[in-house]
Formats: structure tokens, C-alpha cells, sequence
């Protein structure tokens, strides 16, 4: 059982174990080494026990017994440490058996696992006494718990007998119960039967008048929502005409009572510009005026030439909504992209419109501006400023197409502005009457 490796004759440390550690013995080596490992600092222990340095004793034993098992056996150093720490905790027992005298009342296995440890001579020994201590122990005690087991077992099958027999003449007894409850209501079940073949021969009849009268009742329903419908139908067509008709003449005589008052302020201013421009004079001509000189306010050649703008030169825009009852209307995005496209859409629509409303404020002219639906990603909050309309086409129709609905909405004789740079639209509006202006223009009157 024993057997030496090299050492000195007597020394334990030379002995080796040549069978497996008991279980009972296992587990109080492990006790031992996770009480004395607390005590070591982290550079005394082995490096793969390390990471379990700071658990509580409890769960380094639970979590670390095979590593700590492991380490007691395959490490020196390790073991003579642990010892060290058993001697400094039991005395008694270190010193009890390393003078080769256990104590005979202390455990056998506390012995056997301190033994383990400490590696006295004969250690060996005293493991496997301890394992075989065990094993009888454990043997007595299945003994005790089978004998203790087949009692219990033989108490419970007597009992069980008892109450089979008891339940045996109970169930007879509610048989026969059962037999006469049975024949009774197979009694009433045939009167039952017959009854049940009356009713449902009574039932058919009734149900086969129920479906007739059914029929006839969904042909009559049928015929009279049909006659409903076609009445609903003739009804809504007519209050639709109807409607149609009365919207129809309410908005042509509002829109052309518009369209007539618009046009007839555009002839009354008009005709006082012309009266301002020519100078008409009284019709009575006086002899004085009839002597050739010059007179203050009068136009001269030069003023006649300084009329002569360039189509870029800002100054034919003033000229142009200085025109009785002039309506500008201004591609927005078309302008703002023009003058400064780096800016964000919004921060553009807010600059353009600050600019109309000043220019608004001082031509007195009709502003609306136009701006691109589809460039929205969400509803435009917006207010917009004194004298100016705001606008956006609605999904499907393009700013361009909104421009030239408002073109053809004005009446002819009217002076509409246009400042666009686009050259489709400047075509269109110009065929409709409108005078196009390039946005560059509009850009340098309002800076």
C-alpha cells in the first residue's frame, strides 16, 4: 500500500497514495486548504488559485475544490504552506500526529485529511483507514436506512391491503346502486326517445312554414331596397346637380364680379397715370402758353432717354410696379437658389420674404410669392409677413404650373410681373400677357 520516492527513510513526504483519495477524506482537505488560504497572500498562492483569492471560504470550497485539490497534490510548496497555516489553527492535532499518536476520539477522517496535508510518516496509512472507516460507516448506515425502509414499506403494503379491501366492498356496493340507477334510467331514456321522434317530427313542419315564409319575406325585403337604392341614387344625383348648379353660378358671379371690378380699377388708374405722365393740359389753351420756352417740370429730352433701361438694370422693375394695379408674382425657390443656394430651404423662404415685404411696403404693388410643394418634408409653419401672399402647389403640380394658373386668373388689360429665370416659364406667362423679369433683377432690387 505504501510506497517511497526518493526522501529519507521515515519521511512521509516520500510515501505516495495508490488510490483515490476518499470522498469523505477529499472533501476535508479541500475544508482545510480553503480555511488556510485566506491567509496566504497572492503571490504565495498558485497562479491558477489566484483569481479565487478574494472569495469567502464557503464559496472558494464550492467553486474551486478541484483547482485547490489539485494544487494540495501537484505543489510542494504550496501543501507546506497550508500546513503551516493547519499547525497555526489546530496544534493539538498537527502535534498529535507528528509524534505517530492520533487522538483516538477525533474524527477519522478529520484525522486522515490532516494527515493528507501534513504528510507524516505513515500518512498513508491513516488515509486509507479513514477511507475504509468511511466505507463501513456508510455500509452500516445503508444497512440501517434499507431495514429502516423495508419496515416502512411493510407497514404500507398491510395498509394498503386494508384499504383495498374496504374499497373492494364499496365498490360493490355502489355497483349494484349503479345497476338499479341504470335500468331506471334506461326506462326513461326509451320514454324519452319516443318523445323526441314527436317533437322533431313537429319541429320539421315547423321549420319547413318557417322557410316559406322566409322566402317570401327576403323577395318583399329585396324588392323594397332595391326601390330604396334607386330612389337614394335619384335623390343624390339631384342634390348634386343642384349643388353644382348653385356653386357653379355663385362662384362665376363672384369671380367674374372680380375679375370686372379688378379690371375696371386697373382702367380708373390707368388713365390718372396717363393724365399724371402726359401732362395733359386744360382744354382751354391759354395765349401764354402758346410762347415757346422751357418750363420747371417739364420732361426734356434727357428724362425722355434716361427711360431707356436695360433689361437688367433694377430700376425697370420699379418702373414696372409703378403700373396701375400692378401684381408681382416671384418664383420663389427659383430666386432664393439664384441668390443663395448654400442656405438652408427654410432660412431662404424667411429671407425672400422679409425682402418682398419691404419692397411691398414701398410700391404699394400686390406680392405673391410662389414656392415648390414637393420640396417639403413636413407642413410649413409659416406667417406670412404684412403685404405678401405665400403660396405652395399642392402634391402633383409643380410651382411653374401654380405660376401660370395665376397668370391666366387675372384679367386681361392687367400688368402681372413675373421674376423668374426660368425660360419655360417666362414663355408661358409672356404668351398669357404677363411681363417676365429675370430673378437676378428682383435680386438686385432688394439688396
Amino acid at each position: 500500500m505504501v510506497e517511497t520516492q526518493g526522501g529519507e527513510p521515515g519521511d512521509g513526504t516520500a510515501e505516495v497514495l495508490d488510490r483515490p483519495l476518499p470522498d469523505g477524506v477529499r472533501r476535508r482537505v479541500v475544508h482545510i486548504v480553503s480555511d488556510g488560504f485566506g491567509g496566504l497572500t497572492v503571490g504565495e498562492l498558485p497562479a491558477q488559485l489566484r483569481q479565487y483569492a478574494r472569495f469567502a471560504p464557503n464559496r472558494r470550497a464550492k467553486f474551486a475544490g478541484n483547482a485547490m485539490a489539485a494544487a494540495l497534490e501537484t505543489d510542494p510548496l504550496f501543501r507546506q504552506r497550508i500546513g503551516e497555516k493547519f499547525r497555526e489553527a489546530q496544534p493539538e492535532l498537527a502535534g498529535a500526529l507528528d509524534s505517530g499518536a492520533p487522538p483516538p476520539a477525533a474524527d477519522p477522517l478529520d484525522v486522515a485529511a490532516a494527515a493528507y496535508v501534513l504528510r507524516p510518516t505513515g500518512w498513508v496509512k491513516l488515509v486509507t483507514a479513514a477511507g475504509e472507516e468511511a466505507l463501513r460507516a456508510d455500509a452500516e448506515r445503508a444497512d440501517e436506512e434499507s431495514r429502516a425502509e423495508l419496515e416502512r414499506l411493510r407497514e404500507e403494503l398491510a395498509a394498503a391491503r386494508d384499504q383495498t379491501r374496504a374499497e373492494t366492498e364499496r365498490l360493490r356496493s355502489e355497483l349494484e346502486s349503479a345497476k338499479k340507477e341504470a335500468e331506471s334510467l334506461h326506462r326513461k331514456l326509451r320514454a324519452a326517445h319516443s318523445d323526441v321522434k314527436r317533437g322533431e317530427a313537429a319541429l320539421r313542419k315547423l321549420q319547413g312554414e318557417m322557410e316559406t315564409v322566409r322566402t317570401e319575406g327576403q323577395a318583399q325585403l329585396s324588392a323594397a331596397e332595391s326601390e330604396s337604392r334607386r330612389l337614394k341614387a335619384r335623390l343624390g344625383e339631384s342634390e348634386a346637380a343642384l349643388e353644382a348648379t348653385r356653386r357653379a353660378a355663385r362662384e362665376g358671379r363672384s369671380v367674374e364680379d372680380m375679375r370686372v371690378r379688378l379690371l375696371l380699377d386697373t382702367v380708373l388708374d390707368a388713365a390718372q397715370g396717363l393724365r399724371r405722365e402726359l401732362a395733359l393740359p386744360p382744354v382751354s389753351v391759354r395765349p401764354a402758353e402758346t410762347v415757346d420756352a422751357v418750363e420747371p417740370g417739364r420732361m426734356t429730352p434727357k428724362d425722355i432717354a434716361a427711360r431707356a433701361l436695360s433689361e437688367n438694370d433694377p430700376a425697370i422693375l420699379d418702373q414696372l410696379l409703378a403700373l396701375p394695379q400692378a401684381h408681382l408674382v416671384v418664383d420663389g425657390y427659383n430666386v432664393t437658389k439664384t441668390g443663395y443656394p448654400q442656405m438652408p430651404l427654410e432660412k431662404q423662404r424667411l429671407r425672400l420674404l422679409g425682402q418682398l415685404s419691404q419692397l411691398a411696403a414701398q410700391t404699394g404693388a400686390e406680392v405673391t410669392c410662389v414656392f415648390d410643394g414637393a420640396e417639403l418634408a413636413a407642413p410649413v409653419l409659416l406667417a406670412p409677413p404684412r403685404g405678401v401672399r405665400v403660396l405652395f402647389s399642392k402634391a402633383g403640380v409643380t410651382a411653374d404650373e401654380l405660376i401660370r394658373q395665376l397668370v391666366r386668373a387675372e384679367p386681361p388689360g392687367r400688368p402681372v410681373i413675373v421674376a423668374s429665370t426660368d425660360r419655360e416659364v417666362a414663355d408661358g406667362i409672356a404668351k398669357a400677357g404677363a411681363r417676365p423679369v429675370a430673378s437676378a433683377v428682383l435680386l438686385k432690387r432688394l439688396s
